[in-house]
């Protein structure tokens, strides 16, 4: 699918020159810190040396005084604690951080992970009644309960006391829980409500220590959960996310915990400079896969493990999880595909509502992001679980997922989720008003230019200002991620040197090795993945565009710098 490339405003030039002049920088690099509402030296210097100093007081967060009074008081009476958490990265990540953080100043702290397929997303009865069994008093809830309102009240009929960390957005009604932690309620004033589920956690044993007069030096070695849980939640890298990443991504490269120190090893990167691209494209889905495929406390019990043979162990196993899932939603993704070109759906419509009963609950999210890359528009995956229909919903840029499923609730049992993803159960016999219904709201917002996907461009660029300078610097603006994206360059009239050649199992992407019309001494290596149909035009020695983002590839531990080609567009065939 073509591609429509998007040239970014720039910033007021005067700013952009006066900040060049400033910091001796390019004006390429000027105007990315410009747009980054960066416009003085010092605001430079914050920028770029981020500091845990500058973290919000936890205590900004409404309720956050009574959670850790109502978990002193538990430990004080020597009740029974169980972390709660959902069965995603950010889930279990936040179970592992508050539960080994928790067990070193009170031992009588376990776990629950809910199953994806018997339990579904979030507060389940038979959490409560295994609680209530367990003789547990207090729960604390991560990354979900915020619209368990029924759920907290039969809770509380048990005598079992609830504490919630969300991120979510907030129903009408607020669950009565003791404590409600979550930057996204209207009642709450807290600075940041970016946060990611794990970090709202990470807000409240930042509290708990202030209360307990327990260095926050001693939370140090916990960041690496929190930049995995940050990366894999999509969730902006901006102000207090940006600060906890930076130095997550520190502690994960310097002294990574023995359950992600093994998965880095077995996805290859093992003494590699991780970034925020390899845990969202390598750490992520692997911790992902145990709950996709069997159950997500493998990942919380290799993320807590004690020992290298344990933590082996799990990664092993999760790793075989991951490859599962990986045949499982190819397959899936093939056979919708081939439901959309028979039906006609694929071209069809403002939005893709897809189901089949026999599809694997665990992966169908997975199935919905990649027909968004074919057919770019808003597209629900739906199969069977629990008598009920399930789905997983993805968007496209413009279309508020969340804000049309909401449209749609009168049909819906429970859904939940934000404005690019979503999940939902309905009932059978809802199932094609539904369609109905989504599709005509799609109608109403979905413009034919929405459906054209395209990459959005920070600035040209020639290849001779890619110094090891430039490159310096440019490395300094991680960790990347939305609201501070890697920055996408455009390089005009560049050719292969000859020495470009297809690479892949499938044969689907290219390796390539780039010079500019202008510059033909300067050889800059590039990958292009799922872009071999250009084979044949670059290996005629006939010019391209390119758009790209600049990174570090590693081999055999030597790093050099590499083109990561988003796009290519052919230009005229000379003769």
């Amino acid at each position: 699918m073509e591609r429509k490339w998007i040239m970014k405003q720039k910033g007021d030039p005067a700013d952009i020159q006066r900040l060049a002049n400033e910091l001796s920088i390019d004006t390429v690099l000027a105007n990315l810190l410009v747009r980054r509402d960066v416009y003085t030296f010092q605001d430079a210097h914050a920028f770029f040396r981020p500091k845990l100093e500058d973290l919000h007081d936890p205590f900004l967060m409404k309720d956050m005084d009574i959670a850790v009074n109502r978990i002193n008081n538990a430990i004080k009476e020597r009740e029974n604690i169980m972390v709660y958490g959902d069965y995603d990265v950010d889930g279990t990540t936040a179970v592992s951080l508050v539960c080994l953080f928790l067990r070193k100043y009170y031992k009588k702290v376990f776990f629950y992970i809910p199953d994806r397929y018997s339990e579904g997303y979030g507060i389940s009865y038979k959490s409560i009644d295994h609680a209530k069994e367990k003789g547990v008093s207090l729960v604390i809830a991560l990354d979900c309960g915020i619209k368990a309102n029924d759920k907290i009240s039969y809770a509380k009929s048990a005598g079992i006391d609830f504490i919630i960390c969300d991120h979510h957005l907030p129903g009408d009604k607020i669950p009565e829980a003791v404590a409600v932690l979550d930057p996204k309620r209207s009642d709450c004033k807290y600075p940041f409500s970016e946060l990611s589920g794990c970090g709202v956690g990470f807000k409240m044993l930042q509290a708990f220590c202030i209360v307990n007069n327990i260095p926050f030096s001693e939370l140090y070695p916990y960041l690496d959960l929190l930049a995995v849980s940050i990366a894999s939640d999509i969730v902006p890298v901006t102000g207090e996310n940006r600060i906890l990443a930076f130095f997550g991504l520190k502690q994960l490269n310097d002294s990574p915990r023995r359950g992600l120190k093994s998965i880095l090893k077995i996805s290859g990167l093992e003494g590699q400079k991780v970034t925020i691209d390899d845990v969202v494209f390598k750490i992520g889905p692997r911790i992902n896969a145990a709950g996709r495929m069997k159950s997500g406390k493998a990942a919380v019990e290799l993320l807590t493990s004690d020992s290298d043979a344990t933590a082996d162990l799990f990664s092993e196993a999760i790793n075989t999880h991951n490859n599962d899932r990986k045949f499982v939603d190819r397959q899936i993704t093939q056979e919708a595909t081939n439901m959309l070109k028979n039906s006609g759906e694929g071209i069809a419509g403002k939005a893709t509502v897809i189901y089949n009963p026999l599809w694997h609950k665990g992966v169908i999210g997975i199935v919905a992001s990649r027909l968004i890359e074919s057919y770019h528009k808003p597209t629900i995956v739906l199969t069977d679980s629990n008598g009920y229909i399930t789905g997983s919903a993805r968007s496209i840029p413009g279309f508020d997922l969340y804000q049309a499923i909401e449209g749609c609730s009168d049909l819906l049992e429970n859904f939940g989720g934000h404005m690019y993803a979503a999940g939902l159960t309905l009932k059978k016999s809802n199932l094609e008003r539904f369609k109905e219904r989504f599709e005509q709201i799609a109608k109403e917002i979905v413009t034919d230019d929405m459906m054209i996907p395209r990459t959005e461009i920070d600035d040209y660029l020639d290849f001779k200002q890619i110094t090891p300078k430039f490159f310096r610097i440019l490395k300094q603006f991680q960790p990347f991620g939305p609201g501070n994206m890697s920055p996408v360059f455009v390089t005009k009239n560049v050719y292969d040197n000859g020495n470009g050649c297809i690479v892949g199992q499938d044969g689907d992407h290219l390796r390539l090795e780039l010079i500019q019309e202008n510059e033909p001494y300067r050889h800059i290596p590039a990958i292009a993945f799922n872009q071999s149909e250009h084979f044949e035009h670059l290996n005629g020695g006939n010019p391209v565009d390119v758009c790209y983002s600049i990174a570090e590839n590693y081999y055999r531990g030597i790093a050099n710098i590499q083109l990561y080609i988003k796009d290519i567009k052919e230009k005229e065939i000379i003769p």
